[in-house]
């Protein structure tokens, strides 16, 4: 089968959907299809036979590019293919990855005022691109969460069977307990740690909850550190720590290509996200066995026995925070948290898409 696999930017390094679609070509092409990664930047060599289009796209302005990139594919996969499958916005495919989920839904849970946001040029790109995918009935839509399938489901009107269940995977190698051997103590002294430790991961940090993750260690008080990893405007919640008296217990560390030393370091994970399809952050927390505590507002949810692999809060994370006097039973959760990710790899991922492949290419057996 000759598959196209449609992303903007392919880079392993960058985490997200980039990362995702770097794994998934790497799988298909040692399952023995005939893989090209179609793009508009490839951060690094591909993965092994696989070849890489990249599309000549400007890469100013983000709604001419986004919709300039989505032409640009239609016409490189026109011909020459069996499958189209998009893991960026893109209009024409036979399947759709939608990783962010519902952009509709994001920007009312993570705009104070969508309806101004949506004069944007570049939320009206994006939504009018994700209504035409979702009223297109003869594109497949693959969704990494059952909340995540049926908010689009009631929002589009979507029917089940255009809908596809793929949890994202995890590299359970890299993300691992026995980084905590490797990297713990000397990271631990390198930031000047001393006690009990939380780890923040994520970019934006507005929609990814911040405030709340340093509003919930103000109100718990202790002594906790809380690390943020990531790209954001920094200064913003520089000074909310200021005014809530815990600035000397935040750090910002800025994008890390070494997260799971960070999850070595830190004694629980924390994503107070307002909107999130599925973190994959928490899952490679997971993975590391490091306990979590997220919303109900993160595909990983599905994935959460309360108390059991995981923890759940809405806004007040001051009882996240509080777990951490309880060592021995966020160690307990962490290792439950571990079982449920290596369920989750990136080659069952791909044992999952290649069933869907046969069935949209209806050659299922």
């Amino acid at each position: 089968m000759r598959v196209a696999v449609v992303i903007e930017r392919l880079a392993l390094g960058r985490g997200g959907v980039e990362s995702a679609a770097c794994h998934l070509v790497a799988q298909l092409a040692r399952r023995g299809f005939d893989v090209t990664a179609v793009c508009r930047v490839a951060d690094e060599p591909a993965p092994e036979r696989v070849r890489v289009l990249r599309l000549r796209v400007p890469g100013i302005w983000q709604p001419l590019r986004l919709l300039a990139f989505s032409r640009a594919a239609a016409g490189a996969t026109r011909v020459g293919f069996d499958l189209i499958h998009a893991l960026s916005r893109t209009r024409h495919q036979h399947i759709y990855r939608a990783g962010g989920g519902s952009h509709a839904l994001y920007m009312e849970r993570a705009y104070t005022l969508p309806a101004l946001q949506q004069l944007s040029p570049r939320h009206r790109a994006i939504l009018a691109i994700e209504k035409a995918v979702f009223s297109d009935a003869g594109q497949v839509i693959q969704c990494n969460a059952p909340r995540n399938a049926a908010e689009i489901a009631n929002r589009y009107g979507v029917p089940p069977q255009r809908l596809a269940l793929i949890y994202n995977g995890v590299d359970a190698e890299r993300f691992h307990p026995a980084q905590r051997r490797i990297h713990r103590a000397k990271l631990r002294q390198a930031l000047g740690l001393d006690g009990p430790v939380a780890l923040f991961v994520g970019s934006g940090f507005a929609r990814k909850g911040l405030d709340r993750a340093i509003a919930g260690l103000a109100d718990a008080g202790g002594r906790a550190t809380l690390l943020v990893a990531g790209a954001g405007d920094s200064a913003r919640y520089r000074r909310l720590a200021e005014q809530r008296g815990v600035a000397a217990r935040v750090q910002f560390l800025g994008p890390r290509s070494d997260v799971e030393a960070l999850h070595a370091a830190a004694d629980l994970f924390v994503l107070p996200t307002r909107y999130d399809a599925f973190a994959n952050a928490c899952l490679e927390a997971m993975a590391s066995g490091l306990p979590i505590a997220t919303t109900r507002e993160n595909g990983v949810a599905d994935l959460i026995e309360e108390g059991v692999n995981g923890y759940l809060f809405a806004d007040d994370f001051a009882p996240a925070f509080a777990l951490l006097e309880q060592p021995d039973a966020l160690a307990e959760v962490g290792s439950r948290a571990r079982q449920t990710a290596l369920e989750l790899t990136w080659e069952r991922h791909a044992e999952e898409v290649v069933r869907l492949y046969e069935r949209v290419a209806g050659r299922a057996t």
